[in-house]
């Protein structure tokens, strides 16, 4: 079992990054094979829908020449896509959202002059995010978005794990969160 995981946080010890740090240590227990790409620490320009991707159905192609492709490699090999992301004005932030944009028409054949498959058809897809409101009004419209992005991908859509942050005076990170991102990875590769 394969998984990438696709990081949106720009502050390296911040809530997203500690929970997904007791995620990965639980997958790691577990037997998880991963790669982790952070989107902050990447050049991966937004997609300009030139149909360029749409060319060749075999094999990568796309007009930029950035850090993309090692990301698409990845989610290609992989089983199962983890989305870990703080939650930025109900969605993900921007770098995170260049890749997945890309994701999008670099694997759906579906805007050139033909018709073509959809490459990603049957991979499964998790959420692990965090957010200054609860979940039922900070992250649902980032989830509800991640919905329909799988099933235009044909993916599977199979869950979100979502942290709230009470406030900068408070610690976030505590033994229950580090057990609910442990049981999250524990859930993932059990539904493998």
């Amino acid at each position: 079992m394969k998984l990438t995981i696709l990081a949106g946080s720009p502050r390296k010890n911040g809530n997203t990054n500690s929970l997904l740090k007791a995620f990965i240590e639980e997958a790691e227990k577990l037997g998880a094979e991963y790669e982790r790409f952070d989107a902050y620490d990447m050049n991966v320009h937004g997609c300009i829908a030139c149909r360029g991707c749409q060319k060749d159905w075999e094999h990568y192609s796309c007009v930029f020449d950035d850090d993309f492709h090692p990301v698409y490699d990845s989610v290609m090999s992989s089983d199962v896509i983890l989305v870990a992301t703080p939650i930025y004005g109900w969605f993900c932030p921007g770098p995170l959202k260049n890749i997945l944009d890309r994701l999008i028409y670099n694997s759906c054949m579906f805007y050139g002059e033909e018709k073509g498959p959809a490459l990603f058809k049957g991979k499964k897809l998790y959420i692990l995010c965090t957010c200054g409101y609860g979940p039922e009004k900070g992250a649902y419209v980032f989830e509800e978005g991640m919905k329909m992005y799988c099933k235009h991908l044909k993916m599977e859509y199979d869950g979100m794990l979502c942290e709230r942050d009470l406030g900068y005076d408070k610690v976030f990170m505590d033994n229950e969160k580090a057990q609910h991102a442990a049981g999250f990875a524990a859930k993932i590769l059990a539904a493998l």
